[in-house]
């Protein structure tokens, strides 16, 4: 990159970096990064952040995983679970865009509007995961996790800590009321082998079924417990 291509890049994304902590060494991926879809170039129409997104949301659960693995050396599979689904959830990830204030530098084309409103939710969320995609490209996992890092550690150590097992206290809750055991079925499973997502359906006898859905059974199954405790108001939307 020569000197007046850094020095624009720099003069427009300066006080992105500044909020984020890092400096890219290039800036034709965090351009990308940070313009939708809904942006055309006749040059090139696949100029928008999906494919960065898709690899942020990789490097991002591979690092929350590595962390959470680290700071509960005693929990199970299932608890670290839970907390990862917690930590990479679209409110959480939207959370922290408002934070950095992302939307003060997304581009967008005349067919969206108002994106810090709740219904541009997701769009703010997914330029998060585009951005730390450009950040593992531009300075490799280091470089990614030291954002990540900055900005997940206080919600690493407070996310789930009031946060029963669902699966369990849907069970107690079941046999409390003489309703039997929840009974759980697989009832679809989406996208490639590599990374499947799942849909399971939880049957309580005398009530209506509910589903979860998740990148493994485990979650989907934890997510449909959820969903029925919440919806027979034994849990409360907080609590989930």
């Amino acid at each position: 990159m020569n000197f007046s291509s850094r020095h624009r890049g720099s003069k427009r994304f300066g006080h992105l970096e500044d909020r984020i902590g890092y400096q890219f060494s290039a800036y034709e991926n965090i351009e990308r990064a940070l313009t939708h879809a809904s942006v055309r170039k006749k040059s090139d129409s696949s100029f928008h952040y999906q494919r960065l997104e898709f690899l942020g949301d990789r490097v991002l659960g591979l690092v929350i995983a590595r962390l959470l693995f680290e700071q509960y050396p005693e929990a199970n599979e299932g608890e670290l679970s839970l907390r990862l689904n917690e930590l990479v959830k679209g409110k959480t990830l939207a959370e922290i865009s408002d934070e950095i204030e992302l939307h003060e530098f997304i581009r967008t084309g005349g067919d969206l509007k108002e994106l810090t409103s709740k219904r541009m939710q997701s769009v703010r969320a997914d330029v998060l995961e585009s951005v730390i995609g450009t950040i593992f490209l531009d300075g490799g996992l280091e470089a990614a996790e030291a954002f990540i890092r900055r900005f997940w550690k206080d919600r690493l150590s407070t996310v789930g800590n009031t946060r029963r097992d669902s699966k369990t206290a849907l069970q107690e809750w079941a046999h409390s009321n003489r309703l039997g055991t929840p009974k759980y079925r697989e009832a679809k499973r989406t996208g490639p082998d590599h990374d499947p997502v799942f849909t399971v359906v939880v049957q309580v006898e005398k009530l209506p079924e509910e589903s979860g859905r998740g990148r493994s059974k485990r979650v989907a199954e934890q997510n449909a417990a959820t969903a029925l405790l919440i919806r027979e108001g034994v849990w409360k939307e907080t609590e989930a």
